[in-house]
């Protein structure tokens, strides 16, 4: 089976406080507002999501993907982030594909933003860069840079010479 995608990928994100992560998402990252939805309890319980319900707030990148903060009703304790990435039982993380790695790690440097990588990016083979940081609710971002973006997605490539 082929799932035959429509539209851009959309990530859910869970999250405890959703102004905090909206604004990070708006006005660090970039992202436009597309739509706060609350869901009530019933319908939150029949979709397996909460029990007490929640809000779903979608923000749309500049290449059309969008992330959908759900932040339920009754919000959970926070826990505790492991020293290692891939320590965390079900690890994911979201990552960004940039041009210029260095301007965005300084840019979320100058915003407060903690770097697990440290300030500068790290070089993991030869013309593939990195650096991974933590939103302000301890969700894992990846910033990348490929120094031949063509060779690694020639399909976006070709598409953009159209």
């Amino acid at each position: 089976m082929t799932v035959n995608m429509i539209v851009p990928l959309e990530v859910g994100v869970a999250v405890r406080n959703l102004p905090l992560m909206r604004r990070f998402y708006e006005q660090v990252l970039g992202f436009a507002f597309v739509s706060e939805v609350a869901v009530p309890p019933a319908s939150a319980a029949r979709a397996a999501m909460h029990l007490d319900g929640y809000t779903a707030v979608r923000l749309q990148t500049n290449r059309g993907e969008r992330i959908k903060l759900l932040a339920p009703a009754n919000t959970p304790a926070a826990a505790p982030a492991p020293a290692f990435i891939l320590e965390r039982p079900n690890a994911s993380y979201l990552t960004f594909i940039v041009e210029d790695i260095q301007a965005v790690v300084d840019q979320l440097l100058a915003a407060g933003v903690h770097f697990l990588t440290g300030p500068e990016r790290i070089e993991v083979r030869p013309g593939v860069y990195l650096a991974f940081c933590h939103d302000p609710e301890g969700n894992v971002l990846e910033i990348v840079q490929y120094s031949d973006i063509a060779a690694y997605r020639p399909d976006v490539h070709q598409q953009e010479k159209r």
